[in-house]
């Protein structure tokens, strides 16, 4: 069989990708019922000018360093001509990957008040004199 690779790009210029490599794996809540397929995980963040990367899930932040790939990546899409035959076209190109090798950092928010801190709060504004 034989399968055809045909490159839609502009001259040399293929769409840029990068691999997101994370140690261990993302798990989800046990209440979430949706499929998680195309399900936003997180935001990736690259400050100015610099290598270095964030990648916050939830509250959980993982910073990160971009490293060159050995042997660049071809990202393929099968595309079916006929009933035998089958084509692939190159969609994008891999060269870098984004590396999270460190323990996420827990990002720590005020916490939400008690019911009992907020019949507090509402007692001792209710005291005070206009």
């Amino acid at each position: 069989m034989e399968i055809k690779i045909k490159c839609n790009c502009e001259g040399d210029k293929c769409e840029e990708w990068a691999i997101v490599e994370v140690q261990g794996h993302v798990e989800v809540q046990p209440h979430f019922q949706l499929p998680i397929h195309n399900l936003p995980i997180g935001q990736l963040c690259r400050p100015s000018s610099q290598e270095v990367y964030t990648f916050t899930v939830g509250y959980h932040e993982l910073t990160g360093t971009k490293v060159a790939l050995k042997k660049p990546l071809l990202v393929l899409k099968k595309v079916k001509q006929s009933s035998d035959n089958v084509a692939l076209e190159v969609i994008g190109l891999i060269r870098h990957r984004i590396l999270f090798k460190t323990r996420p950092k827990a990002l720590i928010s005020k916490p939400q008040p008690t019911m009992k801190e907020k019949e507090r709060a509402r007692a001792a504004e209710a005291k005070l004199p206009n």
